[in-house]
């Protein structure tokens, strides 16, 4: 399921702006020194350009915010209170997603 919603984004205007890394097809390596890949396999990621970490809902309103389609609606989303809901609506996917990883397997 990570791989189709993010081949999506990877298709859109300007994604060839932003660096992208698969961890699960890594060789073990951390992603980072900031990062270990057990944490990068859990939530996701984004490197903001001013070189801040962040993940969850923050990080899809920060990739939001970086690509020209989503642009209006990632700022938007990246502040409070609206990223706080964004976190909440995240948390509540994490422990369905393996089930509809199954699913669309």
């Amino acid at each position: 399921m990570c791989r189709r919603e993010i081949a999506f984004y990877q298709k859109r205007q300007g994604a060839k702006a932003i660096c992208w890394e698969n961890v699960a097809s890594a060789d073990g390596a951390p992603p980072a020194d900031d990062l270990c890949r057990d944490a990068a396999l859990k939530r996701f990621h984004v490197r903001t350009p001013d070189g801040r970490l962040v993940s969850g809902g923050l990080a899809f309103a920060e990739l939001w915010a970086a690509m020209p389609g989503f642009g209006p609606v990632g700022r938007v989303l990246r502040m409070r209170p609206f990223v706080w809901f964004l976190e909440i609506g995240y948390r509540a996917f994490l422990p369905i997603r393996p089930v509809l990883q199954r699913f669309f397997a």
